[in-house]
């Protein structure tokens, strides 16, 4: 006897997913920071911006690498702690848990906001349409320029590989191009 709450019928509300990426990729409005205005805005998702071993010196780990951003564009806070955890997890395994030093480059302080619109039955009362259209704060995105560093890393000259191989595979969480980029200096 199944007695699964969510495979009864009598529950017909559904929760809406995340909106998909291409609806906040672009830089349309001005920046609209957390504020005394702009109240009741959920946490970020990326609380972690310094990960590994963050006091060793530059004589360590000299060799370093970032990933850059070719486009100009906004970057969800969701897709920059996929992009961290994905990173941390290769070069974990691959180089050793105390052999690199990742640091995320950029800070997601812009606000999205999303205007509901319910799909329930007998929304039809309660539905104002674009009556009052300014949303509520949904999230938060980072503000990307050309040419900006969103990611960075530094290793041992030995795990050169990895940590290339690492930042692309973290480039796949990020909507639009993004370029890896060995850096001539020692450190961030």
């Amino acid at each position: 006897h199944n007695r699964d709450p969510h495979t009864q019928k009598g529950s017909q509300l559904k929760e809406m997913g995340r909106r998909p990426a291409k609806c906040y990729r672009y830089c349309k409005n001005k920046p609209y920071p957390k504020s005394r205005f702009c109240r009741g805005v959920p946490d970020s998702k990326i609380r972690i911006y310094d990960v590994g071993s963050k006091r060793v010196g530059v004589d360590v780990f000299p060799y370093c690498a970032h990933v850059i951003s070719c486009e100009r564009e906004q970057i969800c806070s969701e897709a920059i702690e996929a992009a961290r955890i994905n990173l941390n997890k290769y070069l974990v395994k691959h180089a050793g848990k105390d052999s690199f030093h990742i640091r995320i480059r950029v800070h997601p302080y812009h606000v999205l906001r999303i205007n509901k619109m319910l799909s329930c039955a007998g929304a039809d009362r309660l539905q104002t349409g674009m009556r009052g259209a300014f949303g509520k704060p949904q999230g938060k995105v980072a503000r990307v320029n050309i040419g900006q560093v969103i990611l960075s890393v530094r290793v041992r000259d030995q795990h050169e590989g990895h940590a290339i191989e690492a930042l692309r595979r973290s480039k796949f969480k990020f909507p639009g191009r993004q370029l890896i980029i060995v850096s001539k200096k020692w450190g961030f």
